[in-house]
């Protein structure tokens, strides 16, 4: 694992985060992140060594190695913060109390599956993708 990317965990099985994952690999110019599936040998190995618990996050989490992680809104704006677009717009909106987000963040994960729908497995990037992939 290359210890100066960050790393996007996102769940697998759900067409939003899916997209949003799409979304941030078109925008990431500089190459700084790679991706795992919450679902993953991966994903479950680096939750387990951050202790975080998916019963009460199961969205998406940025890892910052040997710095944080981050969770909810705040991972949404700090990985928008390195994307071609985003940079100004998560800028401001972090400065917006985390509660508040969250509030924001917290329905629409709740309700991703049912506006969203969720795939049978986990997605299998393609060829030109697998190395953003861990």
């Amino acid at each position: 694992m290359e210890s100066n990317k960050k790393i996007i965990l996102f769940d697998g099985i759900c067409n939003l985060c899916n997209s949003s994952v799409q979304f941030a690999i078109k925008r990431d110019e500089n190459d700084i992140f790679r991706y795992a599936a919450l679902q993953s040998e991966t994903g479950r190995r680096l939750l387990e060594e951050r202790s975080i618990d998916t019963k009460k996050v199961d969205s998406i989490i940025l890892i910052e190695p040997n710095i944080a992680y981050y969770t909810k809104s705040t991972a949404a704006l700090e990985i928008g913060k390195n994307l071609k677009g985003l940079r100004t717009i998560s800028s401001i909106l972090l400065w917006l109390p985390e509660s508040f987000r969250n509030i924001v963040y917290d329905f629409i994960a709740a309700n991703r599956y049912k506006w969203y729908g969720k795939k049978e497995a986990c997605m299998i990037p393609t060829e030109d993708l697998k190395r953003k992939f861990i």
